[in-house]
């Protein structure tokens, strides 16, 4: 039977700057690298969903990797805040950052997906001697040509019913946070609050060894190529025959990232 949290990690709590974040602090399974990574989920989502269920956790603990993953503000089980103000990406950067401070942890690799790869990309650009290594999995050029998700998908968790919505990107997001029972308001509070695009000024300063990750199918995320040339150290890895929400778990995916985790720098 899976572990609920994941390694056999307890769930924990901790405050950021007042706010109430989730998380869990999964341990090595024998040989311990002594390599720390930092796991943040996509929007809508949360660890379990995105790292626990798809076996990520337990994928990085046994190649004997510490993994720490938290629901960002507004997801999963930590709090759910309903102004945009409360959703500046410069304060979700922040709550990763404050948990690998609460943890005494110096230095960590950081895997972000979808919204969680726009948070890891400006936490390593603010904080490049906290962050070893990035991979950024669902986003590609997107992540330079656009701050996030549009206004669209905030409407959309504000709509009466997933029945509404002609639109089928709306109908996506709003079924999928319908799936996971999320606080609808905070994600669309989430949506409006958190917009911030790479400049090319800015990605040209990112020199950390950089995975990007993007399904094959993949509508969302961007071109991956596109955003391997603008980054120093960046390489791509292409999942074959999967979407946004497919690629996640993809069994191509963890190799790749396992493979780049043992060869970085």
């Amino acid at each position: 039977m899976q572990d609920e949290h994941g390694g056999g990690a307890e769930l924990m709590r901790f405050s950021s700057d007042g706010v109430d974040i989730a998380f869990i602090d999964a341990k090595p399974r024998g040989r311990d690298l002594n390599e720390p990574i930092l796991l943040i989920h996509g929007f809508a989502s949360s660890y379990r969903m995105n790292w626990v269920g798809p076996r990520w956790v337990d994928t990085l603990t046994q190649a004997g990797r510490r993994v720490i993953a938290f629901d960002n503000r507004g997801h999963g089980l930590s709090e759910k805040l309903h102004a945009p103000a409360d959703y500046h990406l410069d304060l979700m950067i922040r709550d990763a950052a404050n948990l690998l401070a609460h943890l005494s942890v110096e230095r960590a690799d950081v895997m972000g997906y979808s919204m969680g790869a726009r948070i890891a990309t400006f936490l390593a650009l603010g904080q490049p001697r906290l962050v070893r290594s990035l991979v950024l999995g669902g986003l590609g050029d997107r992540l330079v040509r656009d701050g996030g998700l549009p206004e669209a998908i905030a409407d959309a968790m504000e709509a009466p019913s997933l029945d509404s919505l002609p639109n089928p990107t709306q109908r996506l997001f709003r079924a999928f946070a319908d799936h996971t029972q999320s606080d609808r308001a905070a994600l669309a509070a989430c949506v409006r609050g958190a917009h911030r695009s790479l400049t090319l000024e800015e990605a040209a300063r990112i020199n950390q060894p950089t995975l990007i990750a993007v399904g094959e199918r993949d509508t969302l995320a961007g071109d991956p190529s596109k955003l391997v040339a603008l980054l120093p150290r960046a390489e791509a890895l292409l999942i074959l025959g999967r979407d946004h929400n497919l690629a996640v778990g993809d069994k191509a995916f963890k190799a790749g990232v396992l493979d780049f985790l043992a060869r970085r720098a």
